[in-house]
């Protein structure tokens, strides 16, 4: 078999992988952000 077949599911691997982890963070951050605003509008 070719070796191209890996290396190209090695990057597909690599940027749906980076792609998930992206999302997520960015999904965290944004509750983060509203759970500190609630805490700022208390005081």
């Amino acid at each position: 078999m070719n070796q191209w077949a890996f290396v190209i599911g090695a990057y597909a691997l690599t940027f749906s992988g980076t792609a998930v982890i992206s999302i997520l963070s960015w999904r965290a951050m944004r509750s983060a952000e509203a759970r500190a605003r609630q805490l700022a509008d208390r005081a």
